[in-house]
């Protein structure tokens, strides 16, 4: 699994927001409030459902604010994950329609924060759904409270900084194919 964070001394590939923003998707909810960790199949994905999240998919820009402080990482399960699957016949079986649920804008956040909820309260794992901003590849939210941090295994062979360099190139280049204009800082 891919992920795209905010870069930090304390923050890695493996570590669950404690519920800072929201709502998000399908997170937060609890009281404690329930920490979560969003991740996606591959790293389009991965950076489709982040730095692109707010970008029309007609095109933009990201501006160095919005990149210049992400990292991307990897991490594998150790264990299989008991997962909701918000997804194909999943759906189907649910009665409701990715419109509804897993592409629905963010103004509705309020409403699919309830779908997560339910997939906790039945002693899930998380949620897996098809990515609506890159929509062959899958997402994810892990629950903090059901998935430890020693069933992830940070991938140590994967890691990208948007800074110049090859990581910065990388996300030029991925952006430039959804016209997306990746802007630079002056030095």
């Amino acid at each position: 699994m891919y992920r795209m964070f905010t870069a930090a001394r304390d923050r890695h590939a493996t570590t669950f927001n404690p519920g800072a923003g929201g709502p998000h998707r399908f997170s937060f909810f609890g009281n404690p409030v329930v920490p979560v960790l969003y991740a996606a199949q591959t790293e389009m994905a991965a950076l489709c459902e982040s730095l692109l999240h707010d970008v029309p998919l007609t095109g933009g820009r990201l501006l160095p604010e919005q990149y210049q402080q992400c990292v991307a990482g990897a991490f594998e399960t150790t264990r299989e994950l008991r997962l909701a699957s918000f997804r194909g016949i999943g759906l189907r079986r649910l009665g409701v329609d990715a419109a509804h649920l897993t592409a629905s804008p963010p103004r509705t956040y309020h409403h699919t924060v309830a779908w997560g909820q339910a997939a906790h309260d039945i002693g899930l794992d998380g949620v897996v759904w098809m990515s609506s901003r890159c929509n062959t590849d899958r997402a994810y939210v892990l629950f903090g409270d059901r998935v430890r941090r020693q069933d992830l295994h940070v991938a140590a062979d994967y890691a990208r900084l948007f800074t110049p360099g090859p990581g910065l190139d990388w996300l030029i280049d991925a952006c430039a194919s959804m016209k997306v204009d990746v802007l630079m800082g002056i030095p």
